[in-house]
């Protein structure tokens, strides 16, 4: 792993002086395509030179007890290596974190599809506090979210919505949120104060760049028609709103949001990206076969991954075992916790399958 290091911190190296080449600031791709590569291995890099420092000081002062001191002096090396020791330690940790291979996918923006699953207009309400949820959690983050189709219930919940979420590292934070989501609660149209179940499902997809996906005009169809939602009678009267299939997989993306049917068209396309390339992953990971999945996942949406539990105020992460008694904090935003635990979690189970860049 050192030899690793060494060869990312003579790279890094190598681009601060292509950077510094005038042929280069000349030319636009290279510069951004020499700068982004720098910028994804500055953390390495940095925690690297610091390991290589502190490495060195804690020899030297191994050294040093070897030598003829007074018990004052040898009392403040033998100090000296003890946070010597406990930081190198540190270090070591986060450089096997840092040498993990790196999704991707991990700084592009996604696009979330929440529905309401068991349970009718309950899951539908529900439906919505998750999307208000993870809006209240963007908003934490400075990320800019963005309706692309929604249908409401009669209740004033979502049956769907399919939203945006722009912002960097929006898929490394939000890809684990994909799977059934159950609330225990009593509903409002529930007189009796019973308390049902009920679940809505989550998928989070990384976007897709038209150079990620390919999509040819042969291979897909376009539909347009009047937009059923609310926006004033120019949206329901004119044919805005468009679908979009693609035909060689079957996959159809609607949107309706907007007055402009090429922008709605566009936002489709969108979300039909991800949506292929979603199908296409899913693909892969049955080829991988269970044994090679993560116990944290990233995308089978059946399967149920966490409860929202009201009476005892309580949210559970079933994947982790990780239960925090806040339920109205989590509602409003607050993940910071259940997120992190989740990175972790999908960390040590690759150190523990020693899976490192360059393996």
């Amino acid at each position: 792993m050192l030899d690793r290091l060494q060869a990312l911190a003579d790279r890094y190296e190598k681009l601060s002086e292509l950077l510094c080449d005038p042929d280069v600031a000349g030319d636009a791709k290279k510069l951004r395509e020499y700068s982004k590569e720098q910028s994804d291995l500055q953390e390495t890099y940095d925690t690297y030179m610091e390991y290589k420092s502190v490495y060195e000081q804690h020899e030297a002062a191994k050294s040093m007890l070897n030598e003829k001191l007074d018990d004052e002096m040898k009392e403040l090396v033998k100090l000296e290596l003890d946070e010597l020791s406990e930081r190198k330690e540190q270090l070591e940790e986060k450089i096997k974190v840092l040498m993990m291979p790196k999704d991707p996918n991990d700084d592009k923006n996604v696009i979330v599809e929440i529905r309401g699953a068991a349970g009718g207009d309950e899951a539908a309400l529900f439906a919505s506090d998750l999307y208000r949820m993870y809006s209240k959690f963007a908003d934490t983050q400075g990320w800019r979210t963005e309706v692309l189709e929604a249908s409401v219930s009669d209740l004033g919940g979502f049956k769907e919505i399919i939203f945006m979420v722009n912002g960097k590292g929006a898929y490394s934070k939000l890809k684990f949120e994909s799977g059934a989501h159950r609330v225990q609660r009593i509903p409002a149209t529930e007189s009796g104060g019973r308390i049902h179940t009920s679940t809505a499902t989550v998928g989070v997809m990384p976007e897709m760049e038209e150079f990620d996906i390919e999509i040819h005009d042969s291979d897909i169809r376009v539909d347009t028609f009047c937009s059923s939602g609310a926006g004033g009678q120019s949206v329901n009267t004119t044919k805005s709103a468009v679908r979009v299939t693609h035909v060689p997989t079957g996959i159809v993306a609607t949107c309706q949001d907007g007055k402009s049917q090429n922008s709605n068209k566009e936002k489709a396309l969108q979300v039909l990206r991800a949506r292929i390339f979603d199908k296409m992953q899913q693909e892969e990971m049955e080829k991988y076969g269970a044994e090679r999945k993560s116990k944290v996942g990233t995308g089978d949406r059946s399967e149920r991954i966490r409860t929202y539990n009201f009476p005892q105020s309580r949210v559970t992460d079933h994947r982790i075992g990780l239960t925090l008694h806040r339920l109205d904090s989590v509602l409003n935003g607050d993940m910071e916790e259940i997120i992190s635990a989740l990175t972790i979690a999908a960390q040590t189970d690759q150190m523990e399958k020693g899976e490192y860049a360059g393996a």
